[in-house]
């Protein structure tokens, strides 16, 4: 089975290295590396060249943003599984790939997800919050669940079935996604209860008030368009990340 990640990158010379080697580390064996850079100037594109080996498939090309830039990169992948490695993110091990594949030896499955933790841009190390996702059972996206989007790997036949990422939304393709295939599509998950990626805090959707709002408008509007709920499911899906701030000894970073 092999398994095709794909990163999405524009001017991120000083991670997109990491991110690279990250993939590289994985224990198992049969994986793409498909990187989609959108005509990055800072030096990306040569980190990308000299790190690159015989897995890696790189083309550099301007994009209308993040997820066409994901679009295009599903595109070329040649994988039976598909999943996204952010230029700002890696594993948190290098086992994750292998467990991955292993849980997909289940044909029921159709795709596979696990937790998430958040760290400082500066101090990697450093743990800000942890997203702890819990069993999936649909009656949670009224709820605002959702599983972390980095964490998340489909069969290729859920995106060649329900679409791909929707390039109209510009912060929100991927919940809008999601619900579109967990809730028309009604696709299995199965979920791996492990930290699976450490993704570096002040991502597009968090990085301004700005941005904030405009985040939340396309997650209602990702909600209504798939008759998941509205301005209560929004409010219960921003809510409970307050609980991410918690660490296991109740106290609030």
């Amino acid at each position: 089975m092999r398994i095709s990640v794909i990163t999405a990158v524009f001017n991120r010379a000083a991670t997109i290295g990491a991110a690279i080697q990250s993939v590289q580390s994985q224990s198992y064996g049969d994986i793409e590396h498909v990187i989609q850079d959108g005509g990055s100037e800072d030096g990306t594109g040569e980190i990308v060249k000299r790190l690159a080996n015989d897995k890696t498939r790189l083309v550099s090309a301007p994009d209308r943003g993040i997820y066409d830039a994901i679009n295009r990169g599903i595109a070329r992948a040649s994988g039976e599984v598909i999943g996204l490695m952010h230029s700002d993110d890696v594993y948190a091990s290098d086992e994750v790939l292998q467990k991955v594949a292993q849980a997909l030896k289940q044909p029921e499955i159709d795709g596979v997800y696990g937790d998430l933790i958040y760290v400082s841009a500066s101090e990697p190390q450093k743990v800000i919050r942890r997203w702890v996702s819990g069993t999936y059972h649909p009656a949670r996206l009224k709820r605002g669940w959702m599983p972390p989007h980095p964490t998340l790997y489909l069969r290729r036949a859920v995106f060649e079935k329900f679409g791909l990422y929707d390039a109209s939304f510009e912060i929100a393709a991927d919940y809008d996604a999601m619900l579109r295939y967990l809730g028309t599509g009604q696709i299995k998950l199965a979920y791996i209860p492990e930290v699976l990626v450490k993704m570096r805090v002040g991502g597009e959707s968090n990085r301004s008030l700005g941005r904030i709002i405009q985040k939340s408008r396309e997650d209602y509007r990702a909600l209504r368009r798939n008759k998941v709920g509205g301005a209560g499911t929004l409010f219960m899906k921003n809510a409970s990340k307050f609980t991410q701030f918690i660490d296991r000894n109740g106290a609030i970073k």
